[in-house]
C-alpha cells in the first residue's frame, strides 16, 4: 500500500470515528444503513449526489430506499458530519471537513476540491462573523465553467 493510500485510509477512519461518536452524542444508533450511507460520502472524492449515494449502498443492501438516502444525509449533514455543495438544483454531498473550498461547474454540475497549498494559510473569518454567532464550518463556493465545460466548445 503506497503513502497516499495509507494516508486515505487514516483520514477515512478518523471519519468513521466521529461518525460513531457523534451518533452516540445525538442518541442515535449507528445501524448498518446509516455508516454505509455516511461511508458512500465519506469515501468519496467525487462529491455524490444523493441518487449516485442510492445505487452504490444498494450493492451491498438492495433493500435501502432512496428515500432512507435522503433522510439519512439530511441528518448527517445536521449533525456536522457532511457538508451540501455544488448547484442547489443538483445537491452534492463532501464527507471531507477539512479545511478546503470547492470550484462548482455551473454548466455541468461537478464539484471539485480545492486544498490551501502548504505556503497558504487556512481560510480566514470575515471579523464580524464571531459576533453572529457559533461558526461551526466554512464552506466557500467558487462557481465558473469547469476546463472538460470549456474544452467542449
Amino acid at each position: 500500500m503506497n503513502i497516499q493510500a495509507n494516508g486515505q485510509k487514516e483520514e477515512l477512519q478518523k471519519r468513521l470515528t466521529r461518525f460513531e461518536a457523534q451518533c452516540r452524542e445525538k442518541g442515535l444508533r449507528v445501524t448498518k444503513q446509516r455508516r454505509e450511507i455516511f461511508c458512500a460520502v465519506a469515501q468519496s472524492c467525487e462529491h455524490p449526489s444523493a441518487e449516485r449515494v442510492f445505487v452504490s449502498v444498494r450493492k451491498t443492501m438492495p433493500n435501502v430506499s432512496l428515500d432512507t438516502v435522503y433522510r439519512t444525509l439530511a441528518s448527517l449533514e445536521e449533525m456536522d458530519l457532511l457538508m451540501r455543495v455544488g448547484l442547489s438544483s443538483k445537491a452534492r454531498f463532501d464527507g471531507d471537513l477539512r479545511p478546503h473550498c470547492h470550484f462548482v461547474c455551473t454548466r455541468c454540475g461537478e464539484v471539485y476540491d480545492i486544498f490551501p497549498q502548504a505556503d497558504e494559510t487556512a481560510f480566514a473569518l470575515p471579523r464580524g462573523a464571531r459576533d453572529m454567532g457559533e461558526v461551526k464550518q466554512i464552506n466557500l463556493q467558487l462557481r465558473g465553467i469547469c476546463k472538460k465545460c470549456q474544452n467542449k466548445n
